[in-house]
């Protein structure tokens, strides 16, 4: 097997396995956020992780669709 295609699969398989796995721990912090938004402890209700959460599972999703195309193009 070609280099590009276990570069591929590696990513997408360990990419799904964090999303996975700190999925729960994301959505507790977003429901602790939410239920605190008035609340004067800004420290606690940090929505930071949360938001790099988002846009690290985006950046994977982009990068594991690109790294798909370019496996279609050179197979085909």
């Amino acid at each position: 097997m070609n280099l590009l295609l276990w570069i591929t699969l590696v990513l997408i398989v360990a990419g799904l396995f964090v999303l996975m796995s700190k999925k729960k721990s994301m959505e507790e912090r977003v429901a602790f956020a939410i239920e605190n938004k008035d609340s004067k402890e800004e420290k606690q209700t940090s929505t930071k992780p949360v938001v790099w959460w988002i846009v690290g599972a985006t950046v994977w999703g982009l990068v594991s669709m690109l790294l798909i195309v370019w496996i279609f193009s050179v197979y085909v």
